[in-house]
């Protein structure tokens, strides 16, 4: 009773509004807003803290911004949370300030700060005058990173901003900008129009018209990351950012690459400089004169990912000369950078990205990473988790069979592959305990066995496959090797698992080259050999041109290149293969390997060559049907690139004119039922389309703005499963009333 009366309520609405023109139709997904996503979690792991604001006269107020995941705010010191950014159009952030002045008015800067495979991009600064409770944009929408934001203490009408820029392309707006009208305009003061932005800035506290900055060239494309520049360097302002001098005397010389800044809020003369050289060298630099003249400390360098990801330092307000370095274990120096240790880690997470203190207490120190947020009440020799923030980013989901509740299980940034209920009988709700880990390291794409929910396939990054027994525990390595007398397999960093639909223990895996196992992985065979450009990563142009090897190169921060990302067979023609590549290929099978047929993606109308193979999906009704979504935002190209062919990949055409101009898409699904019904997870949210691609409206019933990476369907229930990159994961209960609320009779491209 209660579907036919949704259905009947969903077809009056969009009976109603189809008098609309086309041109207001992405206005009716208001009428869909009573399908609501409902948030399952989990928290048991969050996701990457950007930065920290914590209310200077009320130190139980807490801002915490996430790399991917919005802006939260707590009035109790973690104990509850609220979202308070949701509302707005960008949903990476890379810094959050409070004014000086009038902590209330809060100051967001969107676009990750960091210089990561997998970031988003921002779309400008945000002001709020409430604590948060609304938002005004006030510019710089072509910055898409912003890393610092500072408001003068005599004059909150003066906002200074260090701006990364793009990372995957020259332009934008890049560099220290300075509004003295409360945001209305901005002037750039440094940087320039191409490739050197801003990555971190410091005050004296003594007096605001001195300021220093540390600008930042970098380059990241798909093959490779350029992490420096001739354009890297520290400066100083004298006349508060109208001008400035840069500092050399006793700095290194060279291509630089990303500099940490912080000043001594105890002695305002002393500066510390954490500076990233050629390859991942570098060292800790100290000016005890303002920055005239700096001494080389040590050695000391972010590490892991690499500095790029880390590299911020923040100087203690109660011990001088004490410094907390960002890395994925935390260094800490006592004597100015001489000497380092590491921070103590244990019971807590690593990958640390933001600090932040409380005046009142020496003893408080307040962690971000990527696994959430983290206090300690005895100067980090323990942690207290903040477990209450459901802002795991998952890469790709899957979804099992089991009665009465399926499990989801995610492969996370960071956080472990992790599986949950997606419901439960528990008068609490879903809690963190129903969640557990299903294999450790960073997880990407699983698969379950339909008929049989105790095996799942899971994997950490570059291709590094498990079979897991549910029921048992057993983990069972499976990754495919290649003979002794091959080179190793390239697996992409999100290698593609599947499980074929014509026999639940055929799966398939991919690297360079497309493996087949009949026995669940025990044994393998490869089914194709070399379906890439087989290109060489440091031939790619940075600024621009080719570089040499005496440079900024930080390639161990990158996946393996020229490898297959997405897999997809026909359920309705064994042997029906498609592989797709990170540098522009499709492939298709129709004879379960033998012999394979070669599409570049060029071919495909309006698709930039060599674009990133997304996602592919064959039609689940039509044999010589499928979908494929591409991307090109490694190349500073947002767009939505979408396809059908109808041919088996003979001829294309564009699903994409309906979406909005930056929704890049990450996912596909199609109903199983009703053959037009279809779903995609892009940037910003997910869309749905009753006539095959042709129009597409947004589902925003209780989705936040967030990338949408994958989704699956629960074909016994109905459900549309979404795995979101920063707020983990939403289940839109039942969505079979879309099959039945039509605007008008579809027809099939």
């Amino acid at each position: 009773m209660l579907r036919t009366l949704l259905c009947s309520l969903l077809v009056l609405g969009v009976f109603a509004a189809f008098a609309q023109k086309k041109e207001d139709k992405k206005d009716n997904s208001a009428l869909y807003n009573g399908l609501k996503f409902r948030s399952v979690g989990p928290a048991l792991m969050s996701g990457r803290v950007a930065d920290i604001a914590i209310h200077p006269e009320n130190e139980n107020i807490w801002y915490v911004a996430f790399g991917s995941g919005g802006v939260w705010k707590t009035k109790n010191s973690g104990t509850t949370w609220n979202p308070i950014f949701d509302g707005q159009k960008s949903y990476s952030i890379g810094c959050i300030t409070l004014d000086p002045n009038n902590p209330d008015v809060v100051w967001v800067g969107t676009g990750e700060n960091v210089g990561g495979r997998h970031i988003g991009f921002g779309d400008g600064i945000y002001k709020s005058e409430d604590g948060g409770a609304s938002w005004k944009k006030k510019g710089l929408e072509k910055s898409e990173h912003l890393s610092k934001i500072i408001i003068d203490p005599r004059n909150s009408e003066k906002i200074i901003v260090a701006s990364q820029g793009p990372l995957w392309s020259k332009g934008g707006q890049r560099g220290v900008y300075i509004s003295i009208d409360g945001g209305e305009s901005w002037e750039r003061t440094l940087g320039d129009d191409e490739w050197v932005g801003a990555t971190d800035l410091a005050i004296d506290p003594r007096d605001p018209d001195v300021i220093y900055a540390a600008t930042w060239q970098r380059h990241r494309k798909v093959a490779a990351y350029m992490g420096g520049g001739p354009g890297t360097a520290l400066h100083k302002s004298t006349d508060g950012g109208e001008t400035w001098t840069k500092l050399t005397k006793g700095l290194p010389s060279g291509n630089l690459g990303k500099i940490g800044l912080a000043i001594s809020p105890i002695d305002p003369d002393v500066l510390y400089a954490a500076i990233e050289q050629e390859r991942r060298s570098g060292g800790f630099y100290r000016s005890d004169d303002r920055g005239a003249s700096w001494k080389k400390m040590s050695d000391a360098i972010s590490g892991g990912t690499g500095p790029h990801y880390y590299q911020e330092i923040w100087a203690s307000p109660h011990q001088f000369d004490k410094v907390y370095f960002a890395d994925n274990y935390m260094q800490v120096t006592e004597d100015g950078g001489k000497t380092f240790e590491r921070m103590n880690e244990t019971n807590k997470h690593v990958d640390n990205h933001a600090v932040a203190f409380k005046k009142s207490d020496e003893n408080y120190v307040l962690v971000g990473c990527d696994g959430g947020l983290y206090q300690s009440f005895d100067n980090t020799k323990s942690w207290k988790f903040i477990s209450n923030l459901p802002t795991t980013q998952f890469y790709k989901i899957a979804i099992d069979d089991r009665k009465p509740f399926y499990n989801i299980y995610g492969g996370t940034q960071d956080n472990n592959t992790q599986g949950g209920p997606s419901q439960t009988d528990n008068v609490h709700g879903i809690r963190n305990s129903d969640w557990f880990i299903a294999l450790f390291g960073d997880g990407h794409q699983p698969a379950t066995e339909p008929g049989n929910p105790n095996v799942v396939y899971a994997q950490w990054q570059q291709g590094n496959l498990v079979r897991v027994d549910m029921e048992t525990g057993e983990m069972m390595y499976i990754q495919p090797q290649a003979d002794v007398d091959e080179k190793r397999d390239r697996f992409n960093w999100d290698a593609p698992i599947l499980v074929s639909p014509h026999k639940p223990s055929r799966i398939y895996h991919a690297s360079q080259r497309v493996w087949k196992s009949e026995d669940r992985g025990a044994t393998w065979e490869p089914i194709s050999g070399d379906l890439t450009n087989q290109k060489e990563r440091i031939d790619t142009k940075f600024y621009g041109e080719k570089q040499s090897w005496d440079n900024a190169w930080d390639i161990y921060a990158m996946s393996n290149f020229s490898n297959i990302t997405s897999l997809s067979e026909s359920p309705q023609q064994e042997g029906l293969l498609y592989a797709g590549t990170d540098d522009g290929i499709l492939q298709v099978t129709e004879n379960g390997g033998e012999s394979w047929r070669k599409i570049n993606v060029e071919e495909l109308p309006g698709v930039p060559k060599e674009a990133f193979v997304n996602d592919i999906k064959a039609d689940l009704h039509d044999a010589n049907t499928v979908f494929v979504s591409l991307d090109n935002h490694k190349n500073g190209d947002y767009k939505p690139y979408l396809y059908v062919s109808k041919d088996k990949g003979k001829s294309w055409r564009s699903l994409s004119e309906d979406l909005p101009e930056n929704h890049l898409v990450w996912r596909l699904v199609q109903d199983h039922e009703d053959k037009n019904l279809l779903f995609i997870g892009t940037e910003f949210g997910v869309f749905f389309s009753q006539d095959y691609g042709k129009n597409w409206t947004k589902l925003k019933g209780g989705m936040p703005t967030i990338a949408v990476r994958d989704l699956a369907i629960h074909k016994e229930e109905n459900d549309l499963v979404a795995g979101t990159f920063g707020r983990s994961i939403y289940i839109l209960d039942d969505y079979s009333a879309l099959r039945d609320a039509k605007v008008e009779e579809t027809k099939a491209l």
